[in-house]
Formats: C-alpha cells, sequence, structure tokens
C-alpha cells in the first residue's frame, strides 16, 4: 500500500475474491477461515478505507453512512491514502463530495450539530476553519503557525479551483490539462490540509 497503492488495492481485491470463491467467508464450507479472522480482515480494511462485510464482499467505504468518530476515522484512513498517492482517496466515492469538502461538512457537523447547506466550497472551508479556531486570512496572522494556517486555506481553494476547471470536480477526475506530477501535488495538498481541519476534533 506504501509503495504502489494501485498494484496492492488490485491484490486485495484478487485475494479476497479467491477466498470468497474457495469458501472462505461460508460457515458451513471446509475452507472457512473462522469468524476471528474476518473480523479482524474488516476492521483492517476499514482502516484503509475500505468495507469488507461478512459474505466476503469488498467496496470503498461509504462516508454518506458515517457520523461522529467512524466518521473521523473513516476520514482519516482516506487522507492517508491520498498522501500515499491514491487519487480515489481525494475523490470520496459515493458522496459526490472530495475529501476537502466532505472533512470540512464533518467538522462543522461536529461542531455545531447541524450539517451545513452550503454549496460556495471557499464559504464553507472558511466556516469550518473558523469554527475550530484556525487564521484564513494571513493579514490577520499572529504568528508562524497562523501564516501556515492562512496557507493551508489558500492552498485548499487553489486545488479546488483546479478540479472545478473546465467543468470537473464533484467525483470526476482533474481535467486532462493538469498532468500526472501536478494532480499528485493537488491530492497531497487536499490531504495536508484535510488532516490539518481532523486534528483539531
Amino acid at each position: 500500500m506504501e509503495n504502489a497503492p494501485q498494484n496492492a488495492s488490485q491484490f486485495a481485491e484478487a485475494l479476497v475474491g479467491l477466498i470468497r470463491g474457495c469458501g472462505g467467508f461460508r460457515a458451513d464450507s471446509p475452507n472457512y477461515v473462522g469468524h476471528e479472522a474476518i473480523r479482524n480482515a474488516i476492521e483492517a480494511f476499514r482502516g484503509e478505507g475500505y468495507e469488507l462485510n461478512s459474505a466476503g464482499e469488498l467496496r470503498p467505504l461509504l462516508l454518506d453512512s458515517l457520523s461522529g468518530k467512524a466518521l473521523t476515522e473513516a476520514l482519516g484512513a482516506y487522507v492517508r491514502r491520498a498522501r500515499a498517492g491514491s487519487f480515489d482517496a481525494a475523490l470520496v466515492t459515493g458522496t459526490g463530495k472530495d475529501l476537502l469538502e466532505a472533512t470540512a461538512k464533518h467538522v462543522l457537523t461536529t461542531k455545531y450539530g447541524t450539517e451545513p447547506t452550503i454549496n460556495n466550497f471557499p464559504t464553507l472551508l472558511a466556516q469550518a476553519f473558523i469554527a475550530v479556531g484556525l487564521c484564513l486570512d494571513k493579514s490577520v496572522a499572529r504568528g508562524p503557525q497562523d501564516r501556515v494556517d492562512a496557507a493551508l486555506y489558500e492552498l485548499a481553494c487553489g486545488v479546488n479551483a483546479l478540479r472545478n476547471d473546465q467543468g470537473t470536480g464533484h467525483g470526476r477526475a482533474f481535467p486532462a490539462t493538469v498532468n500526472v506530477d501536478e494532480a499528485r501535488v493537488a491530492v497531497e495538498s487536499m490531504a495536508a490540509v484535510a488532516d490539518r481541519l481532523l486534528s483539531t476534533l
């Protein structure tokens, strides 16, 4: 997962499929791997942002059904995957939101108890920064950390604009004009900003 996330994901999916095909997830099969092994695998996959059920079906973890601590942990898993270069982690599957938008909404929901209805990303992110006491304007920064936080806000808005250029964003990939290295930097930037927000909860 650390050195070749795409290959590792394909391997994990193929391995689980092989075990399922051999009856490893069926309690009445002579090849049943056992309840404890399945529970351990479910937890391990959840930590990587995937959902494995007791029947051996594996799919990306859907954030829409999570809340509270479980959602914080799932977002943390997406952050780790995005830092490792996994593009799908930044385009959070099944929510229509990217990692930053999902994180900002989670922060506001955690702080105020209701999910925000704002559609404008810079405003949504600004409200999340304010809710957790992060500086978003370097002109009022009181020290180096405030300057870093203000820079992270600007970075996030820049990445969002890059994704939305030419009609992309909202679950779609970066535009064709963005090369692989630029996309990698953008994804890692999304992870850094999301991580900073999650660290305040």
